[in-house]
């Protein structure tokens, strides 16, 4: 029986499609933690009391931008642009955590319950990438639950935006993290299985997993750990 070559070279050139990909998202990833980190500053010591005035329709513009520089960034995926806009979409996040920051560092104990979520975050992100790089599993019907997942989550947040439910907050929260940690394993199983092929895009769908997970546990750190004496 002859070997199957071209069957072989086939799996190979896909084998380094997927790594290369792979690679690309990770460094797009660490680069955009540079102006996350830098717009987070920023927010820290920045007021938001515009926004007091007006919660709801602050709320609402501030889904809008964020939606559009999403659809802006998938628009141009496949141009350098699409990582330029990626930089500001990451910069613009950064300072949306301004008001989550303040907060929590006014905590007695905030600054560790900062530093808790960022690494309790980066283990999870390095569990879950560690398991969709090494699972035989075929994970491609979980995309379908997080399909579902995403709609019914921001049906309950634009709810909250009204209702201003401290427990629905605290829900949102837990089912935010688990919701988050699942959409990152998800994305990079995708990439080792060659079910995405764009960097940016990845790189994208990642980095809104990492920012929601960080953000919940840091919220709920705060609810079940805060030192408000």
């Amino acid at each position: 029986m002859q070997p199957n070559l071209h069957t072989a070279y086939t799996s190979t050139t896909q084998v380094g499609s997927s790594h290369k990909v792979l690679r690309n998202t990770y460094a797009l990833l660490a680069l955009s933690m540079i102006p996350t980190i830098f717009g987070a500053v920023i927010g820290t010591n920045m007021s938001f009391a515009f926004m007091a005035g007006s919660p709801i329709m602050s709320s609402l513009l501030m889904l809008a931008v964020l939606y559009g520089l999403m659809f802006a960034i998938e628009k141009n995926r496949n141009s350098s642009m699409g990582v330029v806009l990626m930089m500001v979409f990451t910069l613009f996040m950064g300072l949306l955590l301004g008001p989550l920051l303040q907060v929590a560092l006014s905590l007695k104990n905030g600054a560790q319950l900062v530093m808790m979520a960022g690494g309790a975050t980066s283990v999870v992100f390095f569990a879950m990438a560690g398991i969709a790089t090494t699972t035989k599993r075929d994970l491609s019907g979980l995309g379908r639950f997080l399909t579902v997942g995403a709609i019914v989550l921001m049906v309950a947040v634009v709810a909250n935006i009204f209702l201003q439910l401290p427990a629905l907050q605290l829900t949102l929260a837990a089912a935010f993290a688990l919701f988050s940690s699942l959409m990152i394993l998800w994305q990079v199983k995708m990439i080792v299985d060659g079910g995405e092929t764009n960097y940016i895009s990845a790189a994208l769908t990642i980095y809104i997993g990492i920012y929601n997970l960080f953000t919940s546990l840091l919220q709920l750190f705060m609810a079940f750990g805060g030192d408000r004496d």
